[in-house]
């Protein structure tokens, strides 16, 4: 054996190790971090096979969700915080102004100001939200000694966005803390604002939805009036009609229902949480609380804010999704912690509390798609698909020993290091294998069985053309490898398109079928010919090739 094929040995050698060591000396904890893990029996290496070759949706089981996100919900929410900010701003300036109403979720009416004061609002607002504020700014009618602030169309595509990227980066922060391995979670469609969520394994979908599903706003609001026994009542005091910047919200305190007026706008928000918990309320014996704490932003509004409202007795509610969770009576100042009491179970206090620290959606979800895959028909796609792979392997090897006799035990090989370099290149890369990826598999042995076909073809046409069986190997591979590469390559670039604006399952036949394309062409070029250099270097003269 000369030193070069030698050293080729020593290369393939070297990578068949690596694939081994990839696929069944490894394995990942409960952490996601992979370790050494030596197997000492033919079940451990089954698991650390298992272990490093994820399984998608498709094979694996687990829920499949297309959720829509209410994107005006954001505009609205904007326009209440904006008239909050409004409000504070002109107290701190000293402007005086006489109501700040919205009048559609886009625009914000500020009216009522003194003669003196109306050059003082109208720089004011110019200089804070005109332009790059997100607003325009114009002038009302002289009756009414104000300004209209209309949100500008680029500020209402960008508040759009916002919630659709907020939404997914939440979502997916409440998937992590599930403890769900390998999720989908990403943008679908073009402009509807939805989303994919894919969760393999997850063995409890109600309360995944819940989870997902829930908005869980917290606000902190100003109680104005209440309680009331019933909706009707809260509004027949008032002749039908509430307090400006004010809404109605029920209440659910040991079974009955209570109605609040409070304020519409929120001093504090769930935006201002800095983390939470659900703990035992010591309280009430075997009933659960979510003690929260607030930022530094948070609590520099909401100190102030109950040291003002504490010596006027006011009471503040804590709202939950348009729910009031517990009213109180502001007796001193509160900074930076609160808590949420009521009727609540170990798991939904653990579960709100796990929602209020992965953040509150900015706009609530609508479910378009739901689709549930057990694990068994899941177990049966993986049946289905090692079948498939099986049977076309077989009817490959079969193929190649007829028509290339001995030849054909060099593809296959080939074929196997193939299949070998493919599995641990995607257990290396954490990818995940997903029913069209098996579908990418069956195209990668096609593919490489097409590139053995090639090469012995081009070695039959040398041996009849006269050649020595030595320079019609050589020639033979020299003069496939260009149309195998150029094949291989143009496949690979329809593969990057596709992982590119594709998803999910899709992503999961382009990447299997990009890998095994390029293991392809290590298996079937450079190995393959080491193997044929070897078997005709064992000969003195060699004079003849089973091909």
């Amino acid at each position: 054996m000369t030193s070069n094929l030698r050293n080729k040995f020593v290369i393939v050698a070297s990578v068949v190790l690596v694939c081994l060591f990839g696929l069944f000396f490894l394995n990942t904890d409960s952490n996601g971090d992979t370790q050494l893990s030596f197997p000492t029996s033919l079940e451990q290496i089954k698991a650390n096979l298992r272990d490093r070759i994820k399984l998608g949706l498709d094979l694996r089981g687990g829920m499949h969700l297309i959720l829509q996100v209410k994107v005006e919900e954001a505009i609205n929410s904007e326009t209440d915080q904006l008239m909050e900010r409004l409000r504070s701003q002109f107290r701190d300036e000293g402007i005086s102004y006489g109501s700040i109403r919205k009048q559609d979720p886009t625009h914000v009416l500020v009216t009522g100001f003194p003669a003196d004061q109306l050059g003082l609002g109208r720089d004011f607002l110019r200089d804070n939200y005109s332009g790059l504020g997100g607003y325009n700014v114009g002038n009302l009618s002289a009756e009414d000694s104000g300004f209209a602030l209309e949100m500008t169309p680029t500020y209402q595509a960008q508040l759009r966005a916002d919630a659709l990227r907020n939404s997914i980066g939440t979502i997916r922060q409440r998937v992590d803390a599930l403890g769900v391995s390998e999720p989908t979670i990403a943008e679908h469609g073009r402009g509807e604002w939805e989303i994919l969520v894919q969760l393999p394994g997850v063995d409890d979908p109600g309360r995944v939805r819940d989870i997902l599903q829930s908005t869980a706003m917290l606000e902190i609001k100003l109680v104005v009036d209440g309680p009331f026994s019933s909706q009707a009542g809260a509004l027949s005091i008032r002749g039908g009609i509430l307090p400006p910047d004010s809404m109605l919200l029920p209440s659910i305190d040991g079974g009955s229902t209570a109605w609040y007026v409070v304020s519409r706008s929120s001093i504090v928000t769930g935006r201002d949480l800095r983390n939470a918990r659900g703990e035992v309320n010591p309280e009430t014996p075997g009933s659960y609380q979510i003690s929260f704490s607030l930022s530094n932003d948070g609590a520099s509004r909401f100190g102030p804010w109950t040291e003002r409202n504490s010596s006027l007795g006011n009471a503040l509610a804590v709202v939950l999704d348009n729910r009031i969770q517990s009213v109180a009576t502001i007796q001193s100042r509160i900074d930076d912690s609160g808590r949420i009491v009521g009727r609540f179970t170990q798991q939904e206090a653990l579960d709100l509390a796990l929602i209020l620290r992965s953040g509150s959606l900015p706009a609530s979800i609508n479910y378009l798609e739901e689709r549930t895959v057990g694990p068994s028909l899941g177990a049966d796609s993986i049946r289905a698909g090692l079948t498939a792979v099986s049977v076309g392997l077989l009817g490959v090897v079969a193929f190649m020993f007829v028509y290339y006799r001995m030849s054909g035990v060099n593809a296959m090989v080939a074929l196997g290091l193939n299949l070998l370099l493919l599995l641990a290149v995607l257990a290396y890369l954490g990818a995940t294998l997903t029913l069209p990826g098996i579908a990418g598999v069956l195209l990668t042995i096609g593919m490489a069985v097409d590139a053995n076909v090639l090469i012995f073809e081009r070695i039959r046409e040398e041996i009849r053309a006269g050649k020595s069986v030595v320079s019609a190997v050589e020639n033979g591979f020299d003069r496939a490898f260009t149309t195998i590469f150029d094949t291989n390559v143009t496949t690979i670039i329809a593969a990057v398109f596709l992982y590119g604006f594709g998803a999910g399952p899709i992503r999961g036949f382009a990447v299997t079928l990009t890998v095994g394309l390029l293991a392809n062409l290590f298996a079937a070029v450079y190995v393959s010919r080491a193997i044929f250099e070897y078997i005709l270097g064992r000969q003195a003269r060699p004079t003849s090739l089973s091909i």
